[in-house]
């Protein structure tokens, strides 16, 4: 036999015996910490295939003979670990959410207060980690010790490079994560000081103050803007680019065969057909069809792109869609869930286009009431594209189009009939404005400008929401001729009382109060307070306010009904080109119609990563625009601006400038001569010197201090007029 074939024969069984070794090292070293056979690789340095897969077969039998415990999840810890804190204090498993000062904070389902964790007692958790902390009582209130992490929320980070002559660190982006990355030198991937980078965990070794990372991706030098934007989508965990497999399937995608495909669908070709979106739009969803019936009334088509057509369950392109839930919609830029050839072509309904569509078509008298429902896959030729800006000047009587003036003049009327009975059962009418900025030719804001909601977007949402409301009673309502089917309802819970009453305090600030009316909810007064402020010019700090006071509306299999909307069953069945929900609602409708089971096992599941992957565009999309607004700030450092406080904390106050809605705060160590307190009770802050006093929705006169494009912070100091 060969020294080769010797290798051979004796490697696996000196190998094991090593790792077996290795593993046992590492449990008895971090005693009270789970690992997976993935974390203990990494541990100790194995990226090879097939050792990962011995390395689990290890821990298999190390279970087996009790040398650790299996804690779940694929999860061993040390069968030495320690149980005083079990035993000796209350345990607790939750998501830690670090402050800006290191400290955190364990928020437990079901439990309303959470629990301090001081920024000595963190241990290796980063932000949004789930962890079991040790809990003790002292003085009266509830304090933690992380003695485990249990599920990393993410392994990888965005940062900056700081090199020194000694050692190389990553400072992560979050201000909430608690430590920095050290950085080995074959782990620096070419790097250079103050570039921006992804860095990955490698793993934390006990004793030592920083975990050790890898960066795997070098993004570019601060202050560019691509940069910055590729940083905040990765930040939250959406890639900007697709795998190339998944490109590759895409354009692989041929286009329907029209003439066949109309022999299975409802032809609405000859049938007035337009949309109506945002002006720089190039991703259509949805379009509107009209025609007038016999008996007088009107038919309404509201047809949907059949991207379920085109994107089929299993594949890579699917699971690709799935991993990133939703499009993302930056200041500058949108990254979508599906790939351009299909997101702005095959499914996009363009004009002057046949498409294929899934339609939900009603038959509405003229008091706006539905008589008949039809739902099921169409074809359809798109007549006319408008932005809103042009449908509104049609509503406005400032545009006379001899086609479709009529048209859009009847569904706006149709509209807000069915809009003014929701309000009046109890829908919340929220609005908000939303900040847009203008942009040069290299993507840096000019201006900003608000955008408000008119009557051309309020026709599309009635007819958006009449769709997605009967769609899921349709799938969802119990009835003697229906059967119920497994369905991703989009469903919103009633609010909580605390937050109301926490509500109530802040408009009084305002000078708004909450006057509830006898047998209507509570949104009927919210809707008044709402009516108000948009009077006043107020509605974009009210607003907000009022939809920060609500429960947040998220994706599940369990129906609760829609509070905000006042609906019984809602769901999402209008956007499937930019929301995984709205494809699988096509998928389960399309099985209900067809009398075919739709494979329902695992839905609660991608309902929960759904709405996980839409709170985390969210972000992103604030984290864009907070960027662009510091940035358009960068050039005015001295200048004075009129602002309102927005905000009121222990650490300063936070105001909102009138002129173009930026946000800065002026910290408590700048007012006047340091005698500002926050007073908990009222939300003010006081001066124990004088009765001066500083409360929400107060005006005051700022100068511009210091702008900090890294850090995304604009620091004001409060002034006098006479200094404008």
């Amino acid at each position: 036999m060969s020294k080769k074939d010797k290798r051979k024969t004796k490697t696996p069984s000196t190998l094991k015996k090593k790792l077996i070794q290795k593993s046992l090292r590492v449990f008895d070293n971090n005693p009270d910490q789970s690992f997976d056979y993935k974390e203990i690789s990494s541990e100790l340095g194995l990226a090879n295939g097939s050792e990962r897969k011995l390395m689990n077969a290890i821990l298999i039998e190390l279970e087996a003979s009790e040398w650790i415990k299996h804690v779940g999840k694929g999860k061993y810890i040390s069968a030495n670990a320690s149980s005083s804190s079990s035993k000796d204090n209350q345990t607790l498993t939750g998501r830690i959410d670090f402050n800006a000062r290191g400290a955190g904070y364990l928020i437990v389902e079901g439990r309303e207060d959470d629990v301090y964790i001081h920024s000595n007692n963190t241990g290796k958790a980063f932000q949004k980690d789930i962890v079991k902390v040790a809990v003790t009582e002292r003085k009266g209130k509830l304090e933690g010790k992380v003695i485990e992490v249990i599920e990393r929320n993410r392994t990888e980070f965005i940062g900056t490079v700081e090199k020194s002559a000694k050692a190389v660190f990553v400072r992560p982006d979050d201000k909430n994560m608690p430590v920095d990355f050290f950085i080995e030198r074959g782990h620096l991937h070419g790097a250079k000081d103050g570039e921006k980078v992804k860095v990955k965990l490698l793993s934390w070794p006990a004793k030592t103050k920083s975990p050790l990372g890898a960066i795997v991706d070098r993004l570019g030098m601060p202050g560019n803007i691509d940069v910055e934007m590729n940083s905040i989508l990765s930040e939250f965990g959406f890639p900007y680019e697709f795998p190339k497999q998944v490109e590759k399937e895409a354009d692989e995608i041929k286009e329907a065969d029209y003439d066949v495909e109309v022999l299975n669908r409802r032809d609405f070709r000859e049938v007035l057909t337009f949309t109506i979106d945002p002006v720089d739009a190039k991703d259509f969803d949805d379009a509107l069809s009209y025609q007038v019936l016999q008996n007088g009334n009107i038919e309404v088509g509201i047809h949907i792109a059949d991207v379920s057509h085109y994107v089929r369950p299993n594949t890579t392109l699917d699971e690709e869609a799935y991993s990133r839930g939703n499009s993302v919609y930056l200041v500058d830029r949108v990254i979508p869930m599906l790939p351009e050839v299909l997101s702005n072509k095959l499914c996009s309904l363009r004009p002057d286009e046949t498409k294929l569509t899934f339609s939900a078509v009603f038959e509405i008298d003229k008091n706006g009431k539905v008589q008949k429902e039809w739902f099921g896959k169409t074809i359809i030729y798109s007549d006319k594209r408008f932005a809103y800006e042009d449908a509104q000047e049609i509503i406005e009587g400032n545009v006379v189009d001899e086609t479709f003036s009529p048209v859009i003049l009847e569904m706006d009327r149709i509209a807000k009939l069915i809009r003014g009975r929701r309000l009046e059962n109890g829908a919340l009418n929220v609005e908000s404005q939303e900040v847009r900025f203008e942009l040069d030719k290299d993507g840096n804001p000019l201006g900003i400008v608000l955008k408000v909601s008119k009557d051309a977007n309020k026709l599309i949402e009635e007819y958006m929401l009449l769709a997605n409301k009967r769609v899921a009673a349709f799938l969802g309502e119990p009835t003697n001729n229906k059967t119920v089917v497994p369905c991703v309802y989009r469903v919103h819970d009633e609010p909580n009382p605390e937050k109301i009453a926490d509500l109530r305090i802040f408009l009084k600030e305002f000078g708004y109060q909450i006057v509830e009316v006898k047998n209507k909810p509570i949104a009927y007064a919210l809707n008044k307070v709402m009516v108000e402020a948009k009077e006043k010019d107020e509605i974009h700090i009210i607003g907000p306010m009022v939809i920060r006071s609500m429960s947040k509306a998220i994706y599940t299999t369990e129906n609760i009904g829609h509070y905000g909307l006042g609906f019984r069953y809602y769901t999402h069945f209008t956007s499937p080109i930019r929301r995984y929900a709205d494809l699988l609602v096509h998928r389960i409708l399309q099985a209900k119609l067809t009398n075919k089971k739709f494979a329902s096992n695992g839905l609660e599941d991608m309902s929960k990563h759904i709405s996980a992957t839409e709170k985390e565009a969210t972000n992103a999309e604030r984290a864009s625009i907070k960027y662009m607004q510091v940035k358009f700030m960068a050039d005015k450092i001295g200048e004075v601006f009129d602002g309102k406080i927005t905000g009121v904390t222990d650490w300063g106050i936070f105001i909102e400038l009138e002129e173009n809605k930026c946000e800065g705060l002026v910290h408590i160590r700048t007012i006047e001569d340091g005698s500002f307190s926050l007073n908990q009770k009222s939300k003010q802050l006081e001066s124990f010197k004088s009765d001066k006093k500083f409360h929400l929705g107060q005006l005051v006169t700022v100068q511009v201090k210091h702008v900090d494009l890294v850090k995304k912070q604009i620091d004001l100091v409060l002034t006098d007029k006479a200094e404008k």
